[in-house]
C-alpha cells in the first residue's frame, strides 16, 4: 500500500468522507496509532451500520442498538472489513474522532497525535487472516510516510482508554500481527 502524506490518502481503497473529523493542533504530528474494533450491530458483519455511523446517517428505527448511538459523532481514518475491504473516512494529516477520552505516553487527547484504524469485529471472535494482512499493508505504508510511528507506539483502544475500552480485544493476536511488520 502506498501513502500520498500530503493529502494524507491511502492510494487505491475506497474514499468515503465523514464529517467528524478536524485539523490537528498547530504543531502536532502523527506518532502512534490506535487498533480498534467495531460491529454494528453488535455482533453483525458486513453491514453499512459502521459506515452510517461514521457518517451521521444511522437509522435509530434499523436496530435497537442504534437508537442508543445514532447521535455520536465519532469517525476513524480507517476501516478495514473481514472480507479485507479497507476504506479510508478520514485524511491521515487530519484529526478522527475515535479515541475519546484517552492517555497515550503521557498524553491526554491522543486524537491530536494518532491514527486510528477499525477492524471489523469484536472482543471475542478471532480476526480473519485477511485483515491481519491488510492492517499490516496499512502499518508499514504509515511507518513509511510518518517516521514517528514505529512497531512499538501501535496501541490497542483498551491500552489508551481502559476501563472504559476493551477492543480489539482477545480476539486480536498481536504477536501474529507484529510478526507480519
Amino acid at each position: 500500500m502506498k501513502i500520498d502524506p500530503t493529502a494524507g490518502v491511502v492510494e487505491a481503497v475506497r474514499q468515503i468522507p465523514s464529517p467528524n473529523q478536524d485539523a490537528r493542533p498547530d504543531g502536532s504530528k502523527i506518532e502512534v496509532v490506535v487498533v480498534h474494533s467495531i460491529s454494528l450491530p453488535p455482533g453483525g458483519f458486513g453491514g453499512a451500520g459502521v459506515e452510517q455511523l461514521f457518517c451521521n446517517q444511522l437509522d435509530p428505527d434499523e436496530h435497537p442498538f442504534y437508537r442508543e448511538i445514532h447521535q455520536l459523532k465519532v469517525s476513524a481514518h480507517l476501516f478495514v472489513r473481514r472480507s479485507g475491504e479497507v476504506i479510508q473516512f478520514v485524511p491521515l494529516h487530519r484529526r478522527a474522532w475515535h479515541a475519546g477520552e484517552s492517555f497515550c505516553e503521557g498524553r491526554t487527547r491522543v486524537n491530536d497525535f494518532s491514527i486510528g484504524i477499525e477492524l471489523e469485529g469484536n472482543d471475542v471472535e478471532m480476526f480473519e487472516a485477511i485483515q491481519y494482512e491488510r492492517l499490516a499493508g496499512l502499518i508499514n505504508a504509515i511507518m513509511r510516510a510518518y517516521p514517528d510511528v514505529t512497531p512499538r507506539r501501535l496501541y490497542a483502544h483498551s491500552d489508551i482508554a481502559p476501563g472504559r475500552k476493551t477492543d480489539p480485544g482477545p480476539g486480536f493476536d498481536w504477536k501474529r500481527f507484529l510478526g507480519m511488520l
